[in-house]
């Protein structure tokens, strides 16, 4: 059966690859095409240009092609991997000769980089040769400072050299990848402690089971293992999970992108060897974050860096709460931060439990990270990128948040308070940019999966897929539909052979009174949040048709999450939407926006900086003033107004300029 790997052994599903599984239509066919056509492209012009960004000069003056110094952060080069990891999955999907072969370059001029042993870290790598060239301050020593994150890098080293090998059967970057793995194997062995302490935001984890599947060798699998060995026996803390033993955690705390790609790396350990009370401990983490720690637009780790919004800039004093899970219901709106990565690690994270299990709420969650904050980090245009990811944007604001471009590693001063908080086309703090490339780029990855009981269709959005058995069964759909706007979903069958195999199609968590039929006659859906089974000998032409109601849903939150009390949210099917100042009548300010309980909501496609999107207007309550100057001020006695407001799914905010934004709206009963 195709797929991307032939592992898994205790895995209920496997992924499909881009031979078996594409977005060519709709929604995700569109952004497939913008991240192909310009996010890939516009990453590539910042980290080749030296005016901008020292991505590629690094590598060159770490091969002695250039002189000078190191510049940009610590983790630029995996910043490098994963934008080479994304260009690789368009060289997939949209074969290139002129991608390939600068591909390859690369990957020639990162392998010319690498030690005999197996690093690479420009840092050291370029004051080493200085060194050596000048006899001048002593060089850089490996593994001297774990917020140099050398095994992040390597990590990503690690992902792209396998990609490339499956992708071009090149092997010039995964015997890099090999070799860094061997590194990493050494310290195992020989220097656990520098390990553990290194394995900052630990790709590394996802990266070596990676090369297992590409290359069948156990000694990874064993490598994995042997991370967390590793990991168990060093006293950390809770900013890098490292506090308690991972079998003894029972919540999710400290580094949101860090948490999560560490229990995205267990989950692939525990598709190959079956670790049964380690799969318990994900699930119980797992609806930790999403149970209580989860923003309604997906967006995971709520909290800056310190223990307020005035955490310093300045990495050695920043306390221990640092772009982190909070405690449970802690999720502030304007100071919420959201990191573009921990929103891609929590997709991350959820489709390997969801390979694990074959359990609809994983796949519910990638659709809510998927079409929420996932998409509202780039902009609409595909070339602009946001770091954090707030439910809510003010005005005058008394103190300064992270803006895209500010980096706590690398610090400049704090910028003065400002309401710009506008995606920016380069961030000096780079990691998230070609994030949601590679994720976007290989989002076709997460629309289907196949296992023992057939097809499990995940996501919808304009998919085509095709599988074959190894028994010699096909089955091949084309999804026609303008979800997530429209209900009606539609699939027919474009080719099939051999034995009908049985197809599975999820119906949404977030949905009630799903209807199915196929040819025209109905089929019983399940409940929510869990995938209905079809099973029948397919014909050519036959025609599935999946019907799911998209009423405009008021939400309320939690009793205990505070910033949210008295307030609702609005969301319509998989989009959670917001109200942007630019879509407010003359004289209205953002505070004074309340929904009337029983509002109607109608839908109406409108345009945003030229992209279409499905606006939802209705008439909201005009609240009198609140106070502008002092903390606490007397109640207006005024009459309430309405006038007519529009809300704009909140992945499209920002892209009309500077201008307040808020999701959760208060609530006039």
């Amino acid at each position: 059966m195709t797929a991307t790997t032939a592992t898994r052994a205790h895995a209920r599903l496997r992924p499909l690859g881009a031979d078996s599984a594409r977005w060519a239509s709709g929604f995700w066919g569109d952004i497939h095409d913008r991240t192909r056509d310009v996010t890939i492209p516009q990453i590539w012009s910042s980290l080749s240009d030296p005016a901008i960004s020292a991505g590629l000069t690094n590598f060159r003056i770490a091969a002695g092609l250039e002189s000078g110094e190191h510049t940009g952060p610590p983790f630029m080069d995996g910043d490098f991997y994963k934008w080479l990891e994304a260009a690789i999955a368009r060289l997939e999907t949209d074969p290139d000769p002129e991608l390939a072969a600068r591909i390859e370059e690369i990957a020639q001029l990162i392998a010319s980089v690498q030690r005999d042993d197996g690093y690479l870290h420009t840092p050291t790598i370029i004051s080493s040769r200085n060194h050596a060239l000048r006899q001048a301050q002593e060089p850089a020593i490996a593994l001297a400072d774990r917020f140099n994150f050398e095994t992040y890098n390597l990590g990503h080293l690690i992902t792209a050299g396998v990609r490339h090998y499956e992708v071009t059967g090149s092997t010039t970057l995964l015997d890099a990848a090999r070799k860094a793995a061997g590194f990493l194997e050494d310290l195992a062995t020989n220097k656990p402690l520098e390990l553990a302490r290194s394995a900052i935001c630990p790709s590394h984890y996802m990266a070596v089971i990676d090369l297992y599947r590409a290359t069948g060798d156990e000694q990874y699998l064993r490598l994995s293992e042997a991370f967390i060995r590793v990991r168990d026996d060093f006293e950390g803390g809770d900013d890098n999970q490292d506090r308690l033993p991972v079998r003894e955690q029972t919540v999710v705390a400290g580094h949101a992108v860090r948490a999560n790609y560490l229990y995205a790396g267990l989950a692939d350990l525990i598709a190959e060897n079956g670790d049964q009370e380690l799969e318990a401990v994900l699930e119980r983490l797992w609806h930790d974050v999403v149970d209580t720690k989860l923003y309604i637009t997906g967006g995971a780790g709520a909290l800056y860096d310190g223990a307020s919004p005035d955490g310093s800039p300045w990495q050695d004093q920043i306390s221990r709460v640092h772009q982190a899970y909070g405690r449970s219901y802690q999720l502030p709106n304007t100071t919420a931060h959201n990191e573009s990565c921990a929103n891609i690690g929590l997709i991350l994270w959820s489709e390997r439990m969801l390979s694990l299990t074959g359990d609809a709420k994983y796949a519910d969650v990638i659709e809510q990270v998927a079409f929420n904050s996932l998409l509202a980090s780039v902009s609409l245009a595909g070339s602009e990128y946001f770091y954090t990811n707030p439910l809510r944007q003010v005005r005058d604001l008394p103190y300064p948040l992270r803006r895209p471009g500010d980096t706590a590693l690398h610090p400049t001063p704090p910028p003065p308070p400002s309401d710009e908080r506008l995606r920016e086309p380069y961030l000096s703090c780079f990691c998230c940019p070609p994030n949601i490339a590679r994720t976007l780029a290989r989002f076709h990855e997460r629309a289907a999966s196949v296992g023992e009981e057939g097809l499990f269709v995940h996501l919808y959005g304009g998919s085509a897929l095709d599988i074959t058995t190894e028994d010699g069964g096909q089955l091949a759909l084309r999804e026609d539909s303008d979800y997530p706007w429209s209900e009606r979903i539609a699939f027919t069958v474009t080719g099939t052979a051999g034995r009908g195999i049985p197809l599975h199609l999820r119906i949404p968590g977030w949905s009630s009174g799903a209807t199915l039929t196929v040819n025209g006659e109905p089929v019983a859906a399940s409940e929510p949040g869990s995938y209905t089974r079809i099973e029948r000998e397919w014909q050519l032409g036959d025609l599935i048709e999946l019907t799911l109601p998209m009423p405009v849903r008021v939400l309320r939150a939690h009793r205990l999450a505070e910033e949210a009390t008295n307030q609702v949210a609005v969301r319509r099917g998989p989009v959670v939407y917001c109200v942007e100042s630019a879509d407010l009548p003359d004289g209205v300010v953002l505070e004074q926006v309340a929904l009337r309980r029983g509002a109607r909501f109608t839908p109406a496609d409108a345009e945003i900086a030229g992209h279409r999107v499905v606006a939802l207007e209705t008439d909201a309550v005009v609240l009198p003033g609140t106070a502008e100057t002092a903390l606490y001020d007397d109640v207006a006695d005024a009459d309430l107004a309405t006038a007519p407001v529009r809300l704009v799914p909140y992945f499209a905010w920002g892209n009309r300029g500077a201008g307040e934004m808020s999701v959760w709206l208060p609530l006039v009963w």
